[in-house]
């Protein structure tokens, strides 16, 4: 009988390249032991761990010399510089994130350590999302990412909506898991290999028009499509986004969304680019659902959470039009996209942080009633985000939305670019709705806005890197060329 004997040499062939990783576990892993020993008073040496933590990582993944695709760890984990990207955009997103939300978390008494470890493992779980070379790293970095998701929606204990939000997420997320693997499963069976790698060998090799594969695809774009919140995909969207602490909607209108991007582009373009005709039709359709639901529906919240919930799956849709267009321009002007979208949503809900206090959440369009009135300098930094959700130029926004309509005319799709051309001036509305509340209404709330110097630093930082981008959008536009080149 033969034997196949483990090369462990092979195995950490390359291992440097998986520090980032390697670090922020082991850093993740004493910041949890390190909170038991703290008292609530001492509380933030947990928040100011994480955030160093989370600094530290950044740097290890931005030294790697990375000049092409590197494969290490076996077979199950790759570094290019379309992961590198994405890494360093995730690390400072969520930094960011844990900033906006230490006054919010503090107020409500639930400033613990567990946020900011549960938030450390979801990062380490898109980390390894973002450079899974293999199925079962592909599906163990998603798992962990939505594991903790699960646990921080429900954070607040003695919040009921937060409670069901959960449930509601975790049961449809299961499903949608399980979907995933499932698709997954029957790519093994077809093309008898695990590495994506060798799937795309297969699909590009006489496999495309394999029924098999295209089941399989089916499956594997219903996981794709929920971990976006694209329509017929998205119910799990606004309610759990209006469920959570607003903190936690934060983490998940971005961080989920990077990640879900990575996931998309891991097993469509890279794993299964051979098939491109079949699941690009299918993108089709969640695209434009997405636009028209997203947008119309929107119109109608009164609760900015769940009118932004809408939003993303609006955007999402903008999203999909790059990917289903499958050159190269496609892909770059969808990466575009989903990183100036995070960074503008990371905003626009650090600003319902930003007003919330003790008691009051600011999380109704009427709250911002008035704004200019209490403070016209924050004012103007949510115009600028309002005005970038639109696509209004110069803000970054409308780089982003013309980079994925010029991708689906590039490829004679000219009836779906006026589709999303038509669904962009619908959703002005909504965004410019808020503008109106802010300038041309009288304040409905007197009180100070809240937030530390520190969070107010970031948050107008934010806000102008929305704005910056726009006004000079070739330097993110050349850092998406390289990495998806």
């Amino acid at each position: 009988m033969n034997t196949v004997s483990f090369n462990p040499g092979f195995f950490l062939q390359g291992v440097g390249y998986a520090a980032p990783e390697i670090f922020l576990s082991v850093a993740a892993c004493a910041i949890l032991l390190l909170d038991l020993f703290l008292s609530d008073a001492h509380r933030r040496v947990s928040e100011v761990g994480a955030i160093l933590t989370l600094g530290i990582t950044a740097v290890l993944v931005a030294i790697q010399p990375v000049t092409g695709r590197v494969v290490a760890l076996g077979g199950l984990y790759e570094i290019d510089a379309m992961a590198q990207v994405l890494k360093v955009v995730t690390l400072i997103i969520v930094a960011a994130v844990f900033v906006y939300s230490t006054d919010y978390l503090r107020q409500r008494a639930i400033f613990k350590g567990e946020y900011f470890v549960l938030g450390l493992f979801a990062t380490l779980g898109t980390l390894v999302l973002t450079s899974a070379a293999n199925l079962i790293t592909l599906y163990l970095g998603l798992e962990l990412l939505s594991l903790c998701l699960y646990a921080m929606v429900a954070f607040d204990r003695d919040s009921g909506i937060a409670a069901e939000s959960a449930i509601k997420y975790f049961v449809l997320g299961s499903m949608a898991s399980g979907t995933l693997l499932y698709g997954m499963s029957i790519i093994y069976g077809v093309t008898g290999s695990l590495e994506l790698a060798a799937i795309s060998g297969a699909a590009h090799n006489g496999l495309g028009l394999n029924v098999g594969l295209i089941f399989g695809i089916a499956f594997i774009i219903v996981g794709v499509g929920f971990k976006f919140g694209a329509v017929p995909f998205h119910m799990w969207v606004p309610d759990v986004y209006e469920g959570s602490p607003t903190c936690v909607t934060l983490f998940i209108g971005t961080v989920s969304k990077l990640a879900a991007f990575a996931l998309a582009m891991r097993l469509l373009p890279e794993a299964l680019g051979g098939s491109q005709q079949d699941w690009g039709q299918m993108l089709v359709v969640l695209s434009v659902l997405s636009m028209a639901i997203g947008n119309v529906v929107a119109i109608a919240q009164s609760n900015l959470k769940r009118m932004l919930a809408y939003s993303t799956i609006s955007q999402v849709g903008y999203v999909i039009l790059g990917l289903l267009a499958g050159t190269a321009q496609g892909y770059q002007a969808s990466m575009f996209y989903m990183v100036s979208y995070v960074i503008v949503a990371a905003g626009a809900f650090g600003m319902i942080l930003l007003l919330a206090r003790q008691g009051f959440e600011a999380d109704k369009l009427v709250d911002f009633k008035g704004l200019n009135a209490r403070s016209p300098w924050f004012a103007g930094m949510m115009a600028i985000l309002m005005f970038s959700l639109a696509g209004l130029p110069p803000f970054v926004g409308f780089w982003a939305k013309l980079g994925v309509v010029q991708a689906v005319t590039g490829v004679g799709m000219t009836w779906l670019a006026v589709i999303a051309v038509l669904f962009s001036v619908v959703g002005a509305y909504y965004y410019l709705r808020v503008v109106k509340l802010m300038y041309f209404d009288e304040p409905a709330d007197a009180a100070d806005l809240g937030g530390s110097a520190l969070m107010r630093t970031v948050l107008s930082a934010n806000a102008l890197l929305a704005f910056g981008l726009g006004v000079v959008p070739n330097t993110l536009l050349k850092i998406c060329e390289r990495a998806l080149q």
